[in-house]
């Protein structure tokens, strides 16, 4: 397979809107305010930043002069209906930089809208539930096999945009959706479900698209975290999981200008997450073992975590892009299931370095 990275930059806006083509008694019709997240996923040519590894900065420049106009204003006196859909179009039309892959908008911590290469827009919603479980089928010993619990989290992706159609699916909506899953599986043992004797994330996740496609013809994939650090998504035909961790490390940018920041010694708490994909195994009900892919990496996260990443032998430099590259070779020699690595060095901003030149994944 080919690689390709992607660089990833946000931006926040705090501003107020009204979306009129919504319910007479919708509370959304009446005037009320955001504190917006703005992300853009692009795929640069070579040479395209003012020097190698500033494609991140770069692109956080731009993108927060692009939507700069919209800060603190009134969004219906630039859109007539200020959908989260709508802003994503806005941005991307405005947006002058080359590749863009994705443009997502945030418009509260459980909901937001991802527009795709193709222009299809995919609005989520998150969901909680309070549940216990047990994996039966694990070796003696294994933590999960004893009867334990989770706050999981579920996100329902679904294409506003299925066909010719503009189906403008809105968050009640899916709210109306969900609420009898939510009834089903919160203060329950999931083992005790139907179809979820075997109940790990991606059985999980499985169970939902099942069903939720029964009622939501536009659902795209749905997400289910385990923990805030690992889950799995399912988007009708691949199962996808990741394991999340976090890195305090030094670095130094090796081909940053003299008087750009990034040529000092500084640091980050950085936030990777690596992609795996497999086939389902039947006996075990997962694609790879959460604990199995923290074990096999942590030689690798010890020899990153609390260093000074620039005096590694190996990396050629310690922007997202370079470091992230690096970690899906190193780590693919032990995870031949890993397609992608996230690399975030602040809240939204980073790099994806992929398998597959189709584009990055959709989020988690």
């Amino acid at each position: 397979m080919s690689n390709a990275t992607y660089t990833v930059a946000s931006c926040r806006l705090e501003s107020a809107r009204r979306v009129s083509v919504l319910p007479r008694d919708h509370k959304c019709r009446h005037v009320h305010g955001h504190s917006f997240l703005i992300t853009v996923f692009a795929e640069f040519p070579v040479d395209w930043a003012p020097f190698p590894g500033g494609e991140v900065s770069e692109l956080q420049r731009r993108l927060a002069a692009c939507v700069a106009p919209l800060d603190y204003q009134f969004l219906n006196e630039f859109l007539e209906q200020p959908t989260d859909e709508n802003i994503a179009r806005w941005v991307r039309q405005r947006l002058d930089v080359p590749g863009i892959d994705r443009v997502a908008v945030q418009s509260t911590a459980n909901q937001g809208v991802d527009l795709d290469a193709q222009g299809h827009a995919h609005v989520w919603r998150r969901y909680r539930f309070q549940a216990a479980h047990q994996l039966p089928n694990v070796p003696l010993g294994h933590k999960c096999g004893r009867l334990h619990g989770h706050g999981f989290e579920v996100i329902v992706h679904a294409d506003q945009n299925v066909g010719d159609r503009d189906l403008s699916i809105d968050y009640d909506h899916l709210d109306a959706i969900w609420a009898p899953f939510h009834h089903e599986l919160n203060y329950q043992c999931l083992n005790e479900i139907e179809g979820l004797n075997n109940p790990t994330s991606e059985v999980i996740s499985a169970w939902l698209w099942q069903r939720l496609a029964l009622v939501l013809p536009e659902l795209s994939w749905v997400t289910v975290f385990e923990t805030g650090s690992c889950g799995a998504n399912f988007d009708g035909a691949q199962y996808r999981i990741w394991k999340e961790f976090t890195l305090d490390s030094a670095v130094q940018y090796r081909r940053a200008p003299a008087d750009a920041p990034q040529a000092r010694i500084h640091g980050h708490t950085y936030t990777l997450r690596l992609h795996l994909t497999a086939p389902l195994d039947a006996m075990m009900g997962w694609t790879v073992d959460f604990g199995d892919v923290k074990a096999i990496f942590d030689p690798i996260f010890k020899s990153l975590d609390h260093h000074p990443l620039h005096q590694l032998a190996g990396i050629p430099d310690c922007d997202t892009a370079s470091l992230a590259t690096w970690i899906q070779k190193q780590a693919s020699k032990r995870l031949p299931q890993l397609v992608r690595v996230d690399l975030y060095e602040t809240q939204g901003c980073g790099s994806i370095a992929t398998a597959d030149q189709a584009g990055p994944a959709l989020p988690v």
